[in-house]
């Protein structure tokens, strides 16, 4: 994975080595309090269509004809004939109803929708209104039915990413294949990948070439041609040559178990409106409650010729309208349907908390080597001094790089070619933020920005060379330099006018290359500001400021791909990591993923968070309002227990629907 040893620097070595480990960062994730509320559906089990709808069949068969010739029913020695056709129907549309406001009273968690439909149809039973408790729990039945298909819908976005899990390796033992568990290969061992199966681990190609699918990870449908030496991740798909890879990493290490955790891990993460909201129904719940007592005891005492019976009916219609499960039920739904809806655009949100962190932010961050630009370099020019020619020049600075895994040095050694022989460098050391020294054959070589020739006191005639540079010196003598080319990614420009009209007040970049090279790049973007020439430790104060002058409401967000983004990421109020060549580090500290390195996926990504919030909100003035008004008619006699299971199983249906409008 890339190590931006070198960053951007004019000599491109801000050479941070250093292993940072993982920022909790808990000014940002929010972990859940507890389980919001039990349902009668375990969402978390897989969810079958058939089990679900022949319980209703069975319901509908006694409750319907009950419907239809209820006088005569009701005419039969005690109602008898009655009660037989809708207590069955009641006892199997509502056990799990029942049974869990049974269970959450005995663990004291009185207050929730169960209670009130319990309550609402045992009283409906009571004052002989059968029907309409069957109505009730019939159609929150129903309800909980369209609401299991819409959270089966949402599982489904991230349910690709499950299926990839890879089942199996072919490892190459003695010249011979075994089909293992991807647990049990190790680092270097040599699998082979044949046409149609899943890459299992991360890897380099060491045989073969072909065309693999990466939607999986990416979002991407177009199919990726892969090619000796390159390096392909667990969880893509092998579409026509076979493949021998080196695994570069175990199993729990590899690209789509990160993902796999990710996604799985982020319901823990619940935004600032569901945590609201669990607050809410604490409260709501108790005060509908008392208010229903209120108004079945009082008004006969106080209003003449009101009856009981009427009132209690009264108080029982505006128990089940009141009950918050389409609140409840549809706001997850709507952050879930978000984190999912984005994960199939290769996005990936590590929580729903930080979908409501997006909608804030008002000033995005980039840095520039892999993240604005490809971070594929090549060696462009080779500027010899001091009696050295081309070659030696190469040659030297291929072998006091012969350590790094940046992608500037693999460029510098690609450019050479050459075999090196490990025992001619030795004494290797990094200097974070400036370059690498080394000795190489018995010569002091030092390679890296036109700082560390500053801080060395190497005498060099030019300190301001436009391109990303590589400068040497041998012995403390000026060698010269080697200028490396980077491109901009191809939506570079595209991303930075997408965060404009979005609205997006800010764009900065902040680089380790020079002055010169951070001018011409933020020009050509568009950027509004930039800062050049950081050392890693300088593109974190360069955040803090940012985050100083930001208002209270507004918030920052860094995008970076490098081990020396690591800490920046964690500390900016949303980080995001380029998931598909990003470090690993980044990655994990990361809230937001985008495995595509696709810059522009930035401003999708906040498309999404603001969908997802407008749908939400939608979903909670739609509920109340609705529920407000069916208040007003129950407690007034207008509205009747079939309009009570409208305002509640009607409003969480269509709060339900507009949920899943989030997924598209």
């Amino acid at each position: 994975m890339k190590r931006k040893l070198h960053s951007e620097s004019s000599g491109c070595c801000n050479c941070e080595h250093e292993h940072h480990e993982k920022d909790n960062h808990e000014h940002k994730h929010n972990h859940d309090e507890n389980h919001n509320h039990d349902h009668n559906h375990d969402h978390g089990g897989e969810f079958n269509l058939k089990n679900e709808v022949l319980p209703l069949v069975a319901i509908l068969s006694l409750y319907l004809p009950g419907v239809i010739f209820q006088d005569q029913l009701h005419n039969t020695l005690y109602s008898i004939g009655e009660y037989l056709l809708f207590i069955p129907a009641y006892l199997l549309s509502g056990w799990s109803v029942l049974k869990t406001a049974g269970r959450n009273i005995l663990r004291g968690r009185v207050f929730d929708e169960t209670f009130l439909m319990t309550v609402a149809t045992l009283g409906a039973i009571a004052i002989h209104k059968l029907p309409e408790a069957v109505g009730v729990m019939l159609f929150y039945k129903i309800g909980e039915l369209f609401q299991d298909i819409a959270v089966s819908r949402s599982r489904n976005s991230i349910k690709a990413l499950l299926e990839v899990r890879p089942d199996y390796a072919n490892i190459k033992i003695e010249g011979e294949l075994k089909k293992v568990s991807p647990n049990t290969v190790n680092i270097g061992d040599i699998i082979v990948v044949k046409p149609g199966e899943k890459i299992p681990l991360d890897g380099e190609i060491i045989d073969g070439n072909s065309q693999v699918d990466t939607s999986a990870l990416t979002g991407e449908s177009v199919p990726r041609t892969v090619r000796l030496g390159e390096t392909v991740l667990a969880g893509m798909i092998n579409k026509m040559g076979v493949l021998s890879i080196r695994v570069t990493k175990l199993f729990g290490d590899s690209s789509i178990a990160k993902i796999l955790d990710l996604v799985q891990n982020a319901k823990s993460k619940k935004a600032e409106t569901e945590k609201f909201i669990t607050k809410f129904a604490r409260y709501y719940t108790p005060i509908v409650v008392f208010t229903s007592l209120g108004v079945a005891l009082l008004p006969p005492l106080f209003i003449s010729g009101a009856t009981s019976s009427e009132w209690i009916y009264r108080a029982l219609i505006l128990l089940v309208i009141s009950c918050p499960c389409g609140l409840v039920i549809s706001i997850p739904l709507g952050y879930f349907g978000g984190v999912g809806g984005a994960a199939k655009r290769g996005i990936l949100v590590k929580g729903s908390t930080f979908l409501d962190t997006l909608n804030a932010v008002n000033t995005v961050v980039f840095d520039k080597t892999g993240t604005l630009t490809h971070g594929v370099f090549k060696v462009a020019k080779i500027v010899p001094c001091n009696g050295y020619d081309e070659q030696e020049l190469l040659q030297l600075a291929a072998k006091v790089e012969s350590h790094s895994n940046h992608p500037i040095a693999q460029s510098i050694r690609k450019a050479y070619s050459g075999k090196i022989d490990e025992f001619e460098v030795r004494d290797y050391e990094e200097i974070a933020g400036y370059g690498i020294r080394a000795n190489v054959e018995n010569k002091v070589v030092i390679a890296g920005s036109d700082r560390l020739l500053h801080r060395e006191n190497i005498a060099h005639d030019n300190c301001q060379l436009e391109g990303t540079v590589i400068h040497l010196a041998v012995d403390n003598i000026y060698a010269g330099y080697i200028v490396i080319a980077d491109e901009l990614k191809e939506d570079a420009r595209q991303a930075i006018h997408a965060l404009k009209r979005l609205g997006v007040e800010r764009t900065v970049m902040l680089t380790g290359d020079n002055q010169a090279i951070a001018s011409r790049i933020a020009q050509q973007l568009d950027i509004d500001a930039y800062e050049a020439e950081l050392l890693p430790e300088e593109k974190v104060n360069a955040i803090e400021k940012l985050l100083s002058t930001v208002g209270k409401h507004s918030k920052v967000a860094f995008v970076g791909d490098g081990i020396n983004d690591a800490p920046v990421i964690a500390r900016a109020d949303v980080g995001i990591a380029m998931g598909g060549l990003g470090s690993d580090a980044a990655i994990e500290t990361a809230d937001i993923v985008i495995m595509t390195d696709a810059p522009s996926k930035v401003a999708e990504a906040i498309q999404i968070a603001r969908k997802t919030r407008q749908i939400v909100w939608q979903n909670i003035v739609f509920a109340l309002f609705i529920k407000g008004v069916f208040i007003v008619l129950g407690i007034f006699g207008v509205a009747t227990m079939w309009e009570a299971v409208f305002a509640d199983v009607g409003v969480a249906l269509l709060a339900i629907f507009n949920a899943t409008r989030v997924m598209k």
